[in-house]
């Protein structure tokens, strides 16, 4: 299956994207993500949807022995090679349903800015529990069920083009929603808080850390950050396997 990134015009619109081009420290979310990374000197590591790979380098320099970045699109990966570079990172074209996690073989298990184009999330939750090892933390960032579930997920405008408000609709039916993004339609899925949260209590986490990400303040002058006060846009969590008795 062709991933979204792999068609030539979304690609070109996604590497000019400021995160693509200049890494995590042009990401909002990561002044408040950073800070929930476990140790992970001599630690393994696996990357659901690395994208370009900035977290397999973070991880990477931070002293983690292995790490392994999957990501469907072949456009991605290769870029990952190029840009992000490792003796102990390896990349590796493979959808995040598609891999086989391997039994207790993780201690550390990433997924940014992916899960919310997975329908079935308890699936990746019970998966991820069984290749991390006892006490190992799955830290991952998702789109904030207010904004999977906002109308076509965008503002509403005034005459002005000023916006106004962000409407939620069908807030309580998860499953598919389409949207454009980046000049593309694009197909997500709307999953509620809940099913996020129990989900991985269900499937034997304990919540460490759940965080809705604000911009920081030195990128609150950019065009639109000011806005993304307005309402939740990612949701940060920290869940750590809890080891059995």
């Amino acid at each position: 299956m062709e991933s979204k990134y792999d068609r030539a015009e979304f690609f070109q619109a996604y590497a000019r994207m400021p995160r693509s081009r200049d890494g995590l420290q042009a990401a909002g979310e990561w002044s408040q993500l950073r800070p929930l990374f476990p140790p992970l000197k001599g630690k393994r590591v696996l990357d659901l949807g690395c994208g370009y790979g900035w977290h397999c380098r973070y991880a990477a320099e931070q002293g983690a022995r292995r790490v392994l970045g999957i990501d469907l699109s072949r456009r991605m990966i290769e870029e990952a090679h190029r840009r992000n570079p490792h003796d102990r990172i390896e990349y590796r074209v493979c959808g995040i349903d598609d891999y086989e996690y391997p039994a207790r073989s993780w201690d550390c298990v990433i997924s940014n800015l992916a899960l919310h184009y997975l329908a079935d999330l308890d699936q990746v939750f019970q998966k991820t529990a069984r290749t991390l090892t006892p006490g190992g933390v799955f830290l991952m960032n998702i789109e904030h069920p207010v904004f999977t579930a906002g109308v076509g997920q965008d503002w509403i405008y005034d005459k002005d083009g000023a916006p106004l408000y962000w409407p939620v609709d069908r807030y309580f039916s998860p499953g598919p929603r389409t949207t454009r993004f980046l000049g593309c339609e694009v197909v997500k899925q709307h999953h509620t808080l809940t099913q996020i949260l129990m989900g991985l209590l269900s499937c034997g986490f304990q919540l460490r850390a759940v965080v809705e990400a604000e911009p920081p303040e030195e990128m609150r002058s950019l065009p639109g950050m000011a806005d993304e006060l307005r309402r939740p846009m990612m949701l940060l969590i920290k869940a750590e396997l809890t080891p059995s008795p």
